[in-house]
């Protein structure tokens, strides 16, 4: 059954909607020709195989402070202050600490006193996850607003001498003000993980490092096995996403947009034949930004906003699907 919600002995549904997206990078921008002189690999070689041209990468701000700036940003859009805010959530797996979350640090330093906050970690599927957790919030009837991002500093995660991982990605932070509403905007949801093959796309393992215990060396630094993924994201991200439309309330050619994680260039393409829509509906923004894990989808959106591809005026239909280690992925079909 939908939730309800009363007002004056009335029934009326509660639903979610999108209501404002914003994005924040860090101003330092690393081209894939300043690689070259830190490493064997050159602009042709980094591009003709990713579509990445550059990314940015954080000298002095943490995963927090970009999550904060969005945040700032999201309430200056919307005109709402801080303790209007029911919740915030970031998905990220670069956070400042385990503990307080990168949600706790930003609802610190926006003032969000009246928020419940936390964290979630789905790598590259991290925004849809924790986009589809608030909706179910907000549906609950018991929240009115809140905050979604995604944020990352893969910078501090990566082998700078590791070329199959350091041209990849990049830093940054997007995300969207999610608000109720009586017109349902959430069309459908698929959600998938496979934690048999989480050893493809590793990061940060903490050993054991008690007196009590066998001790076991940290591993800081993402590894990726780049064809497992590659194929992965090809065979069942394009087969989920497929089945869910199957059965989706609008047919696939009247999806406006197609946003996707930004891995790989050569990743939409495929995914654009095997859905069988245009290219054109899959912008991108990978040659700008790298790989950002959890943050890419919110700011590839944030983006199309702010160029016009996308209007916030409830007209258009776009899919959201992210991909990435765990395994995890993910889609939700929304109005906006």
């Amino acid at each position: 059954a939908e939730p309800l919600s009363f007002l004056g002995g009335v029934e009326i549904m509660t639903f979610a909607k999108i209501s404002q997206v914003a994005h924040y990078a860090p101003s330092q921008v690393i081209s894939n020709q300043d690689l070259s002189e830190r490493m064997d690999t050159s602009d042709e070689w980094i591009a003709s195989r990713t579509g990445i041209r550059k990314r940015h990468i954080s000298q002095s701000e943490s995963t927090s402070d970009l999550a904060t700036e969005v945040a700032r940003r999201l309430l200056e859009k919307s005109g709402l202050q801080a303790d209007q805010l029911d919740f915030i959530f970031v998905a990220t797996i670069s956070p400042d600490s385990m503990m307080p979350s990168t949600a706790a640090r930003v609802q610190a330093k926006i003032g969000a006193s009246k928020a419940f906050v936390f964290d979630l970690t789905a790598a590259c599927s991290g925004f849809v996850f924790a986009l589809a957790t608030a909706e179910k919030y907000i549906r609950s009837g018991q929240y009115k607003r809140g905050i979604v991002i995604g944020s990352e500093t893969l910078s501090k995660v990566i082998d700078w001498e590791d070329r199959t991982t350091a041209v990849l990605f990049g830093d940054g932070a997007g995300g969207v003000l999610l608000e109720a509403s009586e017109q349902q905007t959430f069309l459908a949801e698929s959600l998938f993980s496979d934690g048999s093959r989480g050893e493809v796309l590793q990061s940060s393992s903490v050993g054991l490092s008690s007196p009590y215990s066998d001790k076991e060396e940290d591993k800081k630094y993402l590894s990726m096995d780049g064809r497992a993924v590659f194929d992965f994201a090809i065979r069942d991200v394009a087969k989920s996403i497929k089945h869910m439309l199957a059965d989706a309330p609008v047919a696939v050619d009247e999806i406006d947009y197609f946003l996707l994680h930004q891995a790989n260039d050569r990743i939409l393409d495929k995914m654009a034949k095997k859905i069988g829509v245009d290219r054109e509906k899959l912008p991108a923004n990978m040659m700008e930004y790298g790989n950002t894990s959890a943050a890419s989808i919110p700011i590839l959106l944030s983006e199309c906003v702010d160029q016009g591809l996308i209007k916030l005026d409830g007209s258009q239909t776009i899919l959201l699907s992210g991909f990435g280690g765990g395994l995890t992925w993910g889609s939700l079909l929304v109005t906006i």
